[in-house]
């Protein structure tokens, strides 16, 4: 009885640990690809003047209180914290960029900066130029 009772014990532990291993494969705990990095702002710079189609400064000037076709940039990484409720500045610059409808700067009108950024950035070059933006104080 004892022998028998051992068994039962290790097929039950075989298939908790077949189950376990299915759960994790089954949610990504298997997944060994790299996640993606941090914005990293030198690269931002790039995706900000060559990268991006249109490049973001053919509308969007660095120098505060200089407008383009779109607003000026120059200082957004002091005030985009600021300027949703709730909203920390690196979602609320990476929403600009990502949905540039969503919250349309004052004085501005909806539908002229493209909406292609997300479909032509990768999620890489979005932390990039998001994290380039914040230097910009």
């Amino acid at each position: 009885q004892t022998e028998k009772g051992n068994d039962s014990m290790r097929k039950m532990t075989f298939v908790l640990l077949i189950l376990f291993v299915l759960g994790l494969v089954a949610c990504g705990g298997g997944d060994t690809a790299p996640a993606e990095g941090p914005g990293d702002a030198a690269a931002g710079e790039v995706v900000y003047n060559e990268v991006a189609a249109p490049a973001c400064g053919t509308c969007h000037s660095l120098e505060p209180g200089v407008d383009g076709v779109g607003p000026s940039l120059g200082g957004i990484g002091a005030g985009a914290g600021s300027r949703v409720s709730g909203v920390s500045a690196e979602d609320y610059v990476r929403r600009s960029v990502t949905d540039p409808n969503a919250v349309v700067a004052e004085g501005f009108v909806a539908n002229v900066m493209p909406a292609t950024y997300s479909a032509q950035l990768s999620e890489q070059q979005l932390s990039d130029l998001v994290a380039y933006l914040l230097t910009l104080k």
